[in-house]
């Protein structure tokens, strides 16, 4: 290690990484009087958050309680039990229930981020003991980003996948709304598409919607919040390594306008800076192959591991580093990172083959399980689900998105780019010349279409049950019977597109304990390091519980984090 003869700059708490972890655990630092300093190696702050969903899973919330529903901590322990299958530290579990309704609670009073109940979106797993329909995802408001004045310049941009037509921000349930074609959906986009279109002022300043929604709502918010506290951010600054003396972590190397310095952490540092899933060495080293970081949705250059290296340079403890948080993606010509594709799996009318034209999962399944399912029929097939291809018909492709592509009724083919087409897209008058041009079996998909077909005349799918729970109705078309996620692919011409075993994060990584401090191999704490968010093993274990199961954990032990280190301060200000 370097030798510094002083810091550059000394503060109390460290946080590395500008996600809504990293935000949340700095601004409850600063509420509690520390100094705080929040550092970022790339030119954006907002990380992976700023392009997510932006919903937070918290068990016993009391916006739940507000809209009348109900929850108990005994119910949600018994679901994560389920859940993660036993392989979860009870006191984590339980540290989670504790202080995730506080922090969500704490965090509203003290800040402008403000969230709603999503009252349709069910658990992930309604098959498992203790599971809810619905309630304990939290769906944030829009935010007004004129707020920010000149820091939204340095906000990331939200993912056009999360915007209505690539540019007007809405929330999850707006998405909802008009995903399931509810009543109303109709009217409630004109509105939307007339409230940006309306804003003549912004419209002038930019073709950003001024509006917020999602994780760039949330990411706003928080740096708003922050701002207000002048608690500072610094971009374009990375760390190199952890400081540490006699024992304790006491501070940061970081490079910053070229030169490496010191920054003095006097209580801890807060590693808070994603995964690894932008590191093909790392990933070659712990994910299952094939793998590739262009397969990933999150921001390339960034999510390189650091935070895992310099904890295991100090010899933390790991755990977890085969797991990601798995999503199929689609790469888009043009775009500098690949597509996650969520939702449209459980629209009617499309289906998922391998390469001999055959299903091998429910359509309508979690993402996680879903990517789970294509690495374990590739090795079953030798190697025929990864890439995998959606294929749907011209019916599926008038009414319903799939990944970039709009629905036809708003952007028809005539108006997709060129060079869309045999790279993003295929198309062809029938499905074995759509088998042939993708390198499919052609009869093994004509006999799988056949087959599904009949599965919708019935209404049940005899394979995969795709429609048989509550999630997979979720996102299901309310106006087709008798099952809303099955619809028969009979209208030429047919697509496909191609799927990859993408992801929106790794989710192995430092071992932390309830307060978030990392620790060693031996199961003993670190004085002055923690980890939360995708750096820090995930408390959800091989799990995705439900919608926002990334974030809710990496802001609760942000909070975690902070008042471990608030009680540090105190007995040092005493």
């Amino acid at each position: 290690m370097t030798s510094y003869a002083q810091p550059v700059e000394s503060f109390d708490v460290v946080v590395v990484g500008s996600g809504a972890g990293a935000m949340t655990a700095a601004l409850f630092a600063a509420e509690s009087g520390m100094k705080t300093l929040i550092v970022e190696k790339s030119d954006r702050y907002g990380g992976t958050s700023a392009l997510s969903g932006g919903g937070i899973w918290i068990p016993c919330n009391s916006h739940l309680k507000r809209k009348g529903g109900s929850d108990s901590r005994d119910q949600a322990l018994t679901y994560l039990r389920a859940a993660t299958r036993g392989e979860i530290e009870e006191e984590r579990l339980e540290a989670y229930l504790d202080l995730a309704p506080k922090m969500i609670d704490e965090l509203e009073r003290i800040s402008h981020v403000r969230y709603a109940v999503a009252e349709k979106y069910p658990d992930y797993y309604p098959h498992l003991p203790g599971a809810l329909a619905g309630g304990r995802t939290l769906d944030p408001e829009l935010f007004d980003t004129s707020r920010l004045g000149e820091e939204l310049e340095h906000l990331r941009e939200a993912s056009p996948s999360t915007l209505l037509m690539g540019r007007i921000a809405w929330t999850a349930r707006d998405a909802h709304r008009a995903m399931a074609r509810e009543r109303g959906w109709r009217v409630m986009l004109l509105w939307l598409m007339l409230r940006y279109k309306l804003d003549f002022k912004w419209r002038r300043r930019s073709r950003r919607d001024r509006r917020a929604g999602l994780g760039s709502a949330l990411v706003a918010s928080l740096r708003r919040s922050l701002m207000d506290r002048d608690v500072p951010l610094w971009l374009n600054t990375e760390m190199r390594e952890l400081v540490q003396s006699d024992g304790r972590v006491t501070g940061i190397v970081v490079v910053r306008e070229g030169r490496e310095c010191l920054i003095e952490a006097r209580h801890g540092v807060i590693l808070a800076s994603g995964g690894f899933e932008q590191n093909p060495a790392l990933r070659a080293r712990y994910l299952p192959a094939p793998s590739d970081r262009a397969w990933s949705a999150t921001p390339p250059g960034n999510n390189t591991g650091a935070a895992l290296v310099a904890g295991q340079a100090l010899g933390a403890a790991t755990e977890g580093l085969e797991r990601a948080w798995w999503a199929p993606t689609i790469s888009v010509v043009g775009e500098d990172k690949a597509r996650g594709v969520f939702a449209e799996r459980a629209f009617p009318g499309a289906i998922v083959v391998n390469g001999r034209g055959e299903r091998f999962v429910n359509e309508a399944a979690p993402y996680l399980e879903f990517v789970e399912a294509m690495y374990a029929d590739n090795a079953r097939t030798e190697g025929k689900s990864i890439p995998a291809w959606v294929i749907f018909d011209g019916h599926f492709r008038f009414h319903y998105a799939m990944g970039p592509l709009m629905p036809a009724q708003i952007k028809p083919d005539s108006r997709l780019p060129r060079e869309w087409r045999d790279r993003v897209y295929w198309k062809a008058e029938s499905l074995t010349a759509l088998a042939q041009s993708i390198g499919v079996d052609p009869e093994g998909l004509t006999r799988t279409v056949a087959r599904v077909n009949r599965f919708a005349r019935d209404g049940k799918d005899e394979e995969f049950d795709r429609g048989g729970n509550v999630f997979d109705r979720y996102y299901g078309d309310t106006n087709v019977a008798p099952n809303p996620c099955l619809a028969p692919l009979a209208k030429p011409p047919y697509y496909a597109m191609r799927l990859d075993a993408g992801d929106i994060g790794t989710k192995g990584g430092l071992k932390t304990d309830g307060s978030a401090r990392v620790l060693n191999e031996a199961g003993e704490v670190i004085p002055g390091l923690y980890a939360i968010g995708n750096c820090s093993a995930a408390v959800m274990g091989p799990s995705y519980p439900g919608a926002g199961s990334t974030l809710g954990p990496a802001m609760t032990f942000g909070y975690a984090a902070a008042l471990d280190l608030a009680t540090q301060h105190r007995r040092a200000s005493a």
